[in-house]
């Protein structure tokens, strides 16, 4: 039997959740001066940089973009940052990635800034699979999807070619 895809959100509806989602980081951040956008890379970054263009063509506040690479294969905390993480001292920081399953990633995203006095920590997720073995939970989500373990969640963002979906297999 061939491995089926099914299609879970195309192009324009993952726009759209980018949108809502950039709304309401709007909302929860009024009166800031300047957001750190920190994206885990691959997908959680460039669904970043999507954000913040969003955030910036609805508002007047500084967006700076930072990525954040996570070791997942070990079981301690690796990680690195294209810039230096004191840049995000006493600002408001909201932590991408596209998928959460375990929340194992986003709990590393996590204690990547627990040793910088922040004034919030925020995270959003493009899809919450709701499969936590880490008490994570998403600030903002794009879309709650009920899963069974075996079942795989694909995220496809070209910024090439611009063929984004999500699929379920």
């Amino acid at each position: 039997m061939p491995n089926k895809k099914l299609l879970i959100l195309n192009k324009k509806q993952i726009e759209q959740r980018i949108d809502r989602m950039a709304y309401q980081i709007l909302e929860d951040n009024l009166g800031e001066k300047e957001l750190i956008i920190a994206g885990i890379i691959d997908k959680g970054y460039l669904i970043a940089k999507r954000l913040k263009s969003v955030l910036e063509s609805i508002s007047e506040i500084k967006i700076t973009l930072m990525k954040v690479e996570i070791n997942k294969e070990i079981s301690h905390l690796e990680a690195s940052s294209d810039l230096d993480l004191k840049h995000a001292t006493n600002k408001v920081v909201i932590l991408v990635d596209d998928v959460l399953n375990s929340g194992r990633t986003l709990a590393y995203g996590l204690g990547v800034f627990l040793d910088i006095p922040l004034k919030k920590l925020r995270t959003l997720v493009l899809i919450d699979r709701s499969h936590r073995n880490f008490p994570v939970s998403p600030d903002f989500t794009g879309l709650e999807l009920a899963t069974i373990l075996k079942e795989h969640v694909d995220v496809v963002l070209d910024e090439k070619t611009e063929d984004d979906a999500v699929y379920l297999s």
